[in-house]
């Protein structure tokens, strides 16, 4: 690896991180810059996993005022994510990436459609009686955002923050809050379970790894500050380009 490469994948890295606290996505950014440099895409997204779940952690860190409270909503809404995760890199492991091609845009483009009408689903839920960490479907749909994530993961947060929008009675950013706990568990699980058993290239993944921890500090410090409606138009945005990057 060149010094250039690493500083590369080093910025990538740092961007996908702030981007990944804020929304989502970050894997639109590093996963074609390891493929650019000549990385495999099985391996270049291996190790693009890997690499970005410090910077899960630290955008955490950075939200964790806005976690007051909601430890039993994380754990119950976590299992599900971590069955997702695994279930979604096995897939990854023994399926062609073609598999996903079709349904990826129209999940996140569906996604986008539910982050703007989010106010009204909820105050239409509003009016009925709502389980505090989100009910049945919530959890089901979180395990299925989960096999997505530990599949690819790109606008996973986009599709998460839709799910947890319209089935918790809380606001914008205690949601984001608790969607990025989410989305660093399907992290870590898939980590986990590539490191295991797949080819992880430990160079690529440390420069992810430094570059994504300083950008989600960087990315909760903005996000904190960003108004809803300010917040849900980047949401919005960013699905549209992932969209229009995956077609």
């Amino acid at each position: 690896m060149t010094p250039l490469h690493a500083l590369a994948i080093f910025g990538a890295g740092a961007g996908a991180g702030c981007i990944n606290v804020i929304v989502g996505s970050g894997s639109l950014i590093t996963f074609p810059v390891l493929v650019a440099l000549g990385y495999p895409p099985v391996v270049a997204n291996v190790s693009n996993t890997v690499g970005l779940v410090p910077g899960s952690a630290s955008g955490a860190y950075g939200y964790r005022r806005e976690l007051n409270g909601q430890r039993a909503r994380l754990a119950r809404l976590g299992l599900a994510s971590v069955i997702g995760a695994l279930t979604g890199g096995v897939l990854l492991l023994v399926l062609p990436a073609s598999a996903f091609e079709v349904i990826v845009p129209a999940l996140i483009g569906v996604a986008c459609v539910l982050v703007v009408i989010q106010p009204r689903l909820s105050a239409w839920l509003g009016g009925r009686r709502r389980h505090p960490h989100g009910g049945p479907w919530l959890w089901i749909t979180v395990l299925l955002s989960g096999v997505y994530g530990g599949y690819f993961g790109a606008a996973q947060g986009v599709v998460l923050l839709a799910l947890l929008g319209i089935f918790l009675d809380e606001d914008l950013q205690r949601v984001n809050a608790v969607k990025n706990v989410l989305a660093g568990v399907v992290n870590g699980a898939a980590a986990l379970l590539f490191i295991a058993v797949a080819h992880v290239d430990w160079w690529a993944a440390l420069f992810i790894a430094v570059g994504s921890t300083v950008g989600g500090l960087l990315g909760a410090s903005i996000g904190r500050r960003l108004p809803p409606i300010v917040l849900r138009i980047v949401i919005v945005l960013v699905g549209v380009a992932a969209i229009v990057k995956m077609l």
